[in-house]
């Protein structure tokens, strides 16, 4: 004897299944979302490093490999990154040009590219020292 009017069904409905892929579906957009700004991130961290690295290079050559004149100079890099190196002398109120043997120079150096639709730039600062007659 067999009662199969007791016997229950199990499994899932599809209304069940259709509401579980649509929580998977979200979930899924959701974490591609996190992963892609993450990488997204990662890109504009490298841009920034190599600017940096650029604008060091170049102001490590002021006064050693390039004189240290007033004025300013332009470049590219890599067809992406464009500089501008300024030296002006630097003045402070404090300082008597008369009593020093050094003369120092503000040198500043700005690196700027495109990154998809933004404009970055940054720029580094310092102070160099030169003889009065090109001594040092």
């Amino acid at each position: 004897m067999s009662n199969k009017s007791n016997i229950q069904q199990g499994g899932f409905s599809l209304l069940e299944i259709l509401i579980a892929f649509s929580i998977l579906a979200f979930s899924l957009g959701i974490l591609l979302n996190i992963f892609s700004g993450g990488l997204r991130k990662t890109l504009v961290a490298e841009e920034y490093q190599q600017a940096v690295t650029i604008a060091q290079s170049i102001l490590a050559k002021v006064g050693l490999e390039e004189e240290l004149q007033e004025g300013e100079k332009r470049g590219e890099i890599q067809e992406k990154y464009l500089w501008t190196q300024n030296i002006q002398a630097f003045e402070d109120e404090e300082l008597d040009p008369e009593k020093m043997s050094l003369i120092p120079y503000q040198v500043t150096v700005t690196v700027e590219w495109q990154a998809g639709i933004n404009n970055r730039q940054i720029e580094l600062i310092t102070l160099k020292l030169s003889g009065k007659n090109d001594e040092i």
